[in-house]
């Protein structure tokens, strides 16, 4: 019986088994799953999935019994364990002042929690924190020791967001700390005077050009993509270099010279050079997916290097943060073949 393996292996399961919501229930993940599952596993043995990190949701991993699921979400069950989620002790502050806050993001924690998810308890949203959540409490814990007090005051710090990086990306962002500081850098980020490079792995070797193209919500495989049709869309526009050839992949830098979302990940998709560790987006449309043979354990792509103008003081400022721990043995494993 299904029921038995579960419980016997712990849930590793053979295969991976996906299937998209499509009913108007909202029902939670655990019911779904036990639906959707083949010999209908028993409520235990779903939980196991679950707090086992074995189920993701849209590529996110999901930890919460509680989860509702939406019309045409995806759901995931998984081979093998997804790592533990991010925690306040996996952000570090890079700068702090009154005006802004520097800081980087590690690779699996969410950027701004969802509208739909806000009214959720302390206790349900600690289960996966998100950025914007971990690092008013950090601001307090700084405010604390600077004042030699044991706790952090109830009333945290607000932040302002002014943009985000993928959940899977890690690296560096910028919060403004008031609606002043928030409006003076959203407005350099749109007339191209901030500076966001990136590290990116892929497979081959890639010339280095400026990419540009006109991205919609659907290309037509319900991805976002790039048009042909130039009257519509948003412009996107990207400029990659090949910083080195590792074995038979590249690193390179990537620029943004606007901000869509997952622009760098679609843009080198399109090109033919899927990222590494890229389960969404593997080749251009209505061409076969190209497999990722590189068994990076999460998307290789890492915010390096951000500038700006201090929104008081005016003074040009510039932050950069090398590849964390995990892609520099990534890439070690890359040079020697492994």
């Amino acid at each position: 019986m299904m029921i038995d393996h579960f419980q016997k292996q712990e849930i590793l399961m053979s295969i991976i088994h996906t299937f998209t919501v499509d009913n108007e229930e909202k029902e939670t993940v655990l019911a779904a799953l036990r639906k959707q599952l083949p010999d209908t596993p028993s409520w235990s043995a779903v939980r196991k999935l679950l707090f086992g990190r074995f189920v993701a949701i849209g590529g996110v991993l999901c930890v919460d019994e509680g989860r509702r699921l939406f019309n045409g979400e995806v759901v995931t069950v998984s081979n093998r364990p997804e790592s533990p989620p991010p925690t306040d002790k996996d952000v570090v502050i890079k700068y702090i002042d009154k005006e802004i806050v520097v800081v980087e993001k590690p690779s699996g924690m969410v950027t701004l929690r969802r509208k739909p998810d806000l009214a959720w308890s302390w206790a349900r949203k600690n289960l996966q924190p998100t950025l914007d959540e971990c690092v008013p409490r950090l601001i307090g814990e700084r405010a604390a020791k600077k004042r030699n007090k044991d706790t952090v005051h109830r009333l945290l710090p607000k932040l302002f967001p002014v943009h985000r990086i993928d959940r899977d990306s890690s690296g560096l962002l910028i919060f403004a700390r008031n609606a002043e500081s928030q409006t003076h850098i959203i407005q350099q980020f749109a007339q191209h005077n901030a500076v966001r490079k990136y590290f990116a792995i892929v497979p081959g070797a890639v010339k280095p050009q400026t990419v540009k193209s006109q991205f919609i919500r659907d290309r037509g495989d319900g991805l976002r993509g790039s048009t042909t049709d130039t009257t519509i869309g948003e412009e996107a526009i990207t400029h990659f270099e090949t910083l080195r050839r590792v074995g038979a992949y590249s690193e390179l830098e990537c620029r943004l010279e606007t901000g869509r979302t997952n622009q760098i990940r679609i843009h080198l998709a399109e090109l033919g050079h899927p990222i590494c560790g890229d389960i969404k987006y593997r080749g251009a449309l209505n061409q076969p997916p190209i497999v990722d043979q590189s068994k990076s354990r999460r998307l290789a792509l890492h915010a390096a290097e951000l500038k700006i103008v201090h929104p008081k003081t005016k003074q040009a400022m510039q932050f950069n943060t090398p590849w964390p721990f995990d892609m520099l043995k990534f890439l070690h494993h890359l040079q020697a073949g492994e």
